[in-house]
């Protein structure tokens, strides 16, 4: 039974991190594409267009790895809130 705990305390130390490490990079990326779209003439264009090549590249890598069927759907859904959090702060 101890072996077993050890295991579930370590595996739960070892998804804070990950959990933790991606809520970081997230807020990054999401502030460096907020930086980038607001550059551009049409903000609003500029992430549509960004997040579409994101998609046709996951939608690529999926095919040509035979990835899970959850992970690309996952990686879509992120992708779509990517976007919904750029657009919310952009200019219309």
């Amino acid at each position: 039974m101890t072996d077993t705990t050890e295991k579930l305390a370590k595996l739960e130390r070892e998804n804070a991190e990950l959990s933790g490490m991606m809520l970081a990079t997230g807020v990054i990326l999401t502030q460096l594409l907020q930086s980038m779209c607001k550059r551009e003439l049409n903000p609003q264009a500029a992430a549509g267009r960004i997040m579409q090549t994101a998609r046709e590249g996951i939608e690529g890598y999926a095919a040509v790895t035979d990835a899970d069927p959850r992970v690309k759907e996952r990686a879509l859904q992120a992708v779509q809130q990517y976007e919904d959090q750029i657009r919310s702060v952009l200019a219309v």
